[in-house]
């Protein structure tokens, strides 16, 4: 059964200022592999925003965001749809699995690919031309959708190029800007890449170098795991790509072309999703359970001590051997020169965190295994709006001119 909770089509005002539960939607029968929404086209006078979701029942549902009805349901996927895209210029979506289907917004099955592999498309994202790329284990597929002409009245999908610069499962896939988009594997691989021509602007993988001087510890050789350098999720801004890699916060300097800032045990377990924020922040969340909020600060603002690492040291329970980690910090320092810096601990889930959804005017909003959703406001802002409406209030009961 599926619960899910939305705002609507409208500005998400209930759940983000109170936590009111508006929708409950439910139909699918197993876990929900993908969500996204479908708007109308500017030039539709009805405005009739659809939500998408897919489901490891092999079923795509499509829901009224107004009023949580199911709209109708697609059962006639052969595996598990695992990514949903829009192309909002085109109209129309795309569904990924064992194989690549385009749909319009009356769910007519518009054209299709044959089989492309067992292990199905892991991400999808548009990138110009009327293409997109599709992440298929460790390949690239580029796509090309032609659309209806006087000369065809029929869809079509061709498969342009593959791209296999990847060793290994590609697992996060995510646009940059209009010209660029970045893909992330299982050992720790970033690649960014020109949208235009399919060529690669930079590959990285200098996100786990275990240092010579800790070989004698030998929890360290059971510690580094691939999950240790698997990169798990993206966000970018104009400057840096910041990447969540194993337990890890990694930022990736674009005109540099290299990793200016790093945190190599950000968490004490895998970091599931980050989100950047105003102000030079990051937010990231993990299986351990934790949120925590880090600032982008350059090395001359920094203070002596060391970088706070979380509640548990890099390699397990206890206290960090400060003389054996100074080479470490002092390599580490000469290689970057920015530093992630914890700013803030949210303490309330006590299972992991698979994700949050971040509202700058409305605070944040997190779901865990533990079947929580929380929703966390700015202490300081809130405090602010507080005193501010209850000057508006004695203003006008006319106590305020009473009071001065």
């Amino acid at each position: 059964m599926l619960r899910w909770l939305i705002g609507g089509g409208r500005e998400p005002q209930g759940l983000a200022e109170t936590g009111e539960k508006l929708l409950e939607l439910n139909g699918h029968t197993q876990k929900i592999t993908a969500i996204i929404t479908f708007p109308s086209l500017e030039s539709c006078e009805e405005k009739n925003q659809l939500i998408l979701t897919a489901s490891a029942d092999r079923r795509v549902i499509v829901w009224d965001s107004d009023t949580g009805r199911q709209v109708q349901r697609i059962s006639c996927f052969q595996s598990t749809v695992k990514c949903l895209t829009v192309l909002q210029r085109l109209d129309v979506w795309l569904s990924g699995g064992n194989d690549l289907c385009v749909w319009n917004r009356k769910l007519d099955l518009l054209c299709k690919t044959g089989h492309l592999s067992d292990t199905g498309i892991s991400a999808l994202v548009e990138i110009p031309k009327n293409c997109v790329v599709a992440a298929v284990g460790k390949e690239l597929i580029i796509f090309r959708l032609v659309a209806p002409t006087e000369g065809s009245l029929e869809w079509d999908i061709l498969e342009i190029k593959h791209l296999l610069d990847h060793q290994d499962n590609i697992l996060s896939l995510i646009n940059v800007n209009d010209l660029s988009f970045v893909t992330g594997s299982h050992i720790g691989e970033l690649i960014i890449w020109d949208a235009l021509d399919w060529t690669m602007q930079a590959y990285e993988r200098n996100f786990w170098d275990p240092s010579p001087q800790l070989d004698t510890q030998q929890e360290i050789k059971l510690c580094q795991k691939s999950n240790d350098i698997s990169i798990h999720h993206f966000t970018c801004d104009e400057e840096n790509v910041f990447a969540a890699v194993g337990r890890g916060l990694y930022v990736y300097n674009l005109h540099m072309k290299r990793v200016i800032a790093c945190q190599k045990t950000a968490h004490d377990s895998s970091v599931l999703h980050i989100a950047k924020l105003p102000n030079r922040q990051l937010i990231s969340c993990s299986e351990d359970g934790s949120v925590r909020i880090w600032e982008l600060r350059e090395k001359q603002q920094l203070a002596a001590e060391p970088v706070p690492t979380g509640f548990f040291n890099m390699w397990g329970f206890g206290r960090v051997n400060k003389q054996a980690s100074q080479p470490v910090k002092k390599q580490q320092e000469n290689a970057t020169s920015c530093s992630l810096e914890l700013i803030g601990d949210l303490i309330g889930h006590s299972s992991s965190v698979e994700m949050f959804l971040y509202f700058e005017d409305h605070g944040l909003v997190t779901c865990s295994a533990d079947h929580l959703i929380i929703l966390w406001k700015n202490g300081e802002r809130e405090s602010g709006l507080r005193s501010l409406r209850l000057f508006q209030k004695l203003e006008e009961n006319g106590d305020l001119y009473l009071a001065v």
